[in-house]
């Protein structure tokens, strides 16, 4: 089944959730508002659908392939990756300074969502790029950024970012790559680094890796760690590619999903080491890759929104067409399509609201950061960073735990031809596995927002969005048509039920640390749940308006039902993982270590 961009949603809640329209009056987004996110969605729709969905079998099929340290993409890419540069996609979000189109990331997470849903594989290779153009932007010298952003963001060099070490997975403190200081300013680096998404390949002529590793005599731990420009071929003084520098791939991994994409492993030094360039200071390196990684974690959890849109899109044009037993209620004398059966409507029903949930709550994060960083008044600006800080480990956490649920679903409506690879859906499940893996474990995530997000203001920002959340109550109950009050008493249940938990963690973090972080992820998923949800009750208010102009009635009305179904199947959760957090600890550590 071909891929069709949803594009009406996204554009509700770009314009109703996240107003566009103030995000135009932003400095420096005067001509982004919603003539301007209509005609570039509708232009990333054609490329994506037209360009990248067709690859997207044929590359889980024919996957990219490693011979002699040179990787070939798949069938396809290289032509698509050509157009994809050339249509100034890579660019999109980024200053015009360096020959981006400067838009607002509310417009590019909607753009984001199309390539993933598209291709996941392919677009893993502008979401790393993205990722190192946002650190050079924040810690390059004007030196490194004169030489890379430009043909970064123009998509004619890709980028790359370089953690992980065999032995080192997700305890950065345990990186053992090092950088020689050479008399010109330079660096030498000797290591091995693995798991590097599109870390080889010959779609461009030149890969930018941004690689942590040890300067020597460093301190121990993380705080001795830099992060180095390390790029495949050294670029002379007038910009053009000289020597390839001391940076080789050895292997790429055999994987369960996102086959097309190249994972890596690399290997600085073998033969005298990769010529590096310090970013920023010495021994802040990790501190300059978050930078990386958050704007990696916003996208994966793009992503899993993205995957689960694909699965959903399947697995209703799959339930149109399979005839299947009579209609429980008689309605068809006869055999009729399964999408009449009340348990594969729930199946549907369930896919559709947890994508459409996790896509306004990603739509109104990327609103508050394009707030956060652009807006005149500095106290603004405070408040939407720490909205946005306080979203990403949920849309990376919850919207890829979602869409593992979501691919599963999409399975299961396919019964037993869901099995077999030949129907296709299969490839997305496997795809989304590695989702809550990679930028960051589901539990990092958690850990990420108990300690950083909760325990560092004491609760503060949990507690001020849950008061926004109460405002959206309140204008349900004044609404007062039945979906609204239903919706409205299922939220402030959830809102009760992170609140008691906001206030758990605050006061047992420090005295019974066990006991709050055995719940870590199960906040997450309440937070994360109630966060969704409440989008999708902002989203009820607007189409009740909506349907009393007249506008739209069938989109309008699947917003109301979609929200209700959301809030009686999915928010009536959020007691129960209450309930987990504040007295399931025990259980969790009960058990002696030799009964395992």
């Amino acid at each position: 089944m071909a891929y069709r961009a949803p594009l009406k949603d996204m554009l509700f809640n770009i314009e109703h959730l996240a107003s566009i329209d103030q995000i135009a009056r932003l400095p420096g987004f005067e001509d982004a508002g919603l003539e301007t996110a209509q005609a570039v969605l509708e232009e990333a729709a054609r490329f994506n659908e037209g360009v990248l969905s067709p690859l997207n079998w044929e590359g889980d099929k024919h996957p990219s392939s490693w011979r002699a340290g040179q990787v070939s993409a798949s069938s396809g890419f290289k032509a698509a990756f050509e157009q994809f540069a050339a249509g100034g996609w890579q660019g999109l979000q980024h200053p015009v300074a360096f020959g981006g189109q400067g838009l607002p990331k509310t417009i590019g997470a909607s753009c984001g969502e199309m390539q993933n849903s598209a291709n996941m594989s392919f677009a893993l290779c502008p979401l790393l790029t993205d990722g190192a153009i946002e650190a050079l932007l924040t810690a390059g010298s004007d030196e490194l950024k004169a030489i890379y952003l430009e043909k970064l963001v123009s998509g004619q060099w890709t980028g790359t970012m370089n953690l992980t070490e065999p032995q080192a997975g997700s305890d950065l403190a345990a990186v053992r790559t090092r950088a020689e200081p050479q008399a010109d300013g330079s660096y030498k680096v000797f290591g091995t680094k693995i798991y590097i998404t599109w870390g080889e390949h010959d779609m461009a002529e030149n890969i930018v890796h941004l690689v942590l590793a040890r300067v020597t005599g460093a301190p121990e731990g993380v705080k001795g760690i830099s992060l180095f420009v390390v790029p495949k071929f050294l670029v002379n003084a007038d910009g053009s590619l000289g020597a390839r520098n001391d940076v080789h791939c050895v292997s790429i991994e055999h994987k369960l999903g996102i086959k097309a994409s190249p994972t890596a492993v690399l290997q600085y030094g073998d033969h005298g080491g990769g010529l590096g360039f310090l970013v920023g200071q010495e021994n802040r390196g990790l501190e300059y890759m978050f930078i990386m990684m958050n704007a990696a974690r916003f996208g994966v959890g793009v992503q899993g929104i993205a995957i689960a849109e694909r699965a959903y899109q399947k697995a209703v044009g799959f339930a149109r067409e399979r005839v299947q037993s009579r209609p429980v209620d008689g309605s068809l004398p006869r055999a009729a399509s399964i999408i009449h059966h009340p348990d594969v409507r729930r199946l549907l029903m369930s896919m559709r609201a947890l994508t459409e949930g996790c896509r306004a709550m990603a739509t109104v994060a990327a609103a508050a950061f394009d707030a956060g960083h652009h807006h005149a008044d500095a106290e603004v600006r405070r408040q939407n960073l720490a909205f946005y800080e306080f979203m990403v480990p949920l849309v990376k956490g919850y919207s890829t735990e979602m869409s593992l649920e979501v691919t599963s679903s999409a399975v299961q409506v396919h019964g037993g031809m869901g099995f077999i690879e030949e129907t296709g859906v299969a490839q997305y499940y496997r795809d989304a596995r590695i989702l809550t893996i990679y930028e960051g474990t589901t539990a990092i995530q958690a850990n990420d927002l108990v300690g950083r997000k909760t325990l560092r203001d004491g609760g503060q920002t949990a507690r001020g969005i849950a008061a926004q959340i109460a405002n959206t109550e309140a204008e349900l109950s004044a609404s007062g048509s039945a979906d609204a009050l239903a919706v409205g008493r299922r939220l402030g249940a959830a809102r009760l039920a992170f609140l008691d938990v906001v206030s758990f963690v605050a006061d047992q973090a420090r005295a019974n640390p066990n006991s709050v972080y055995a719940g870590s992820v199960p906040y997450l998923m309440l937070a994360g749940n109630l966060m969704a949800g409440w989008q999708l009750a902002r989203a009820l208010l607007v189409a009740q308006g909506e349907l009393q102009q007249g506008a739209d009635v069938g989109f309008m009305q699947a917003k109301i039902v979609t929200a209700r179904f959301y809030a009686d199947h999915v928010l009536t959760k959020a007691p129960g993982l209450r309930d987990t957090i504040l007295e399931g600890a025990e259980a969790v550590t009960a058990l002696s270590l030799d009964a395992f």
